[in-house]
């Protein structure tokens, strides 16, 4: 079972902060394709994946990370300074 948690838009598109998944995914990618099938909602949300950022297990990470051991995904928005 992996956490996962969506953040700011990600959130919003959703309609959820966070849901308990079971998966076989081996990447984030393969994750993102098996969330992006479940419903229109999840597809909206994960439709242009260069304006979502990921974490695994809260370190940055990148679409092609190995989800084997993995407690915890998060999605959300490039973060922005100023």
């Amino acid at each position: 079972m992996i956490d996962v948690l969506y953040f700011a838009w990600v959130r919003e598109r959703i309609g959820l902060p966070k849901e308990r998944i079971e998966t076989g995914a081996p990447t984030v990618a393969a994750l993102v394709d098996e969330l992006a099938a479940r419903e229109e909602r999840y597809a909206a949300a994960f439709a242009d994946l260069s304006a979502l950022r990921v974490a695994v297990d809260q370190e940055l990470a990148d679409f092609d990370a190995p989800l084997a051991g993995v407690r915890e995904v998060a999605f959300f928005p490039p973060m922005t300074g100023g």
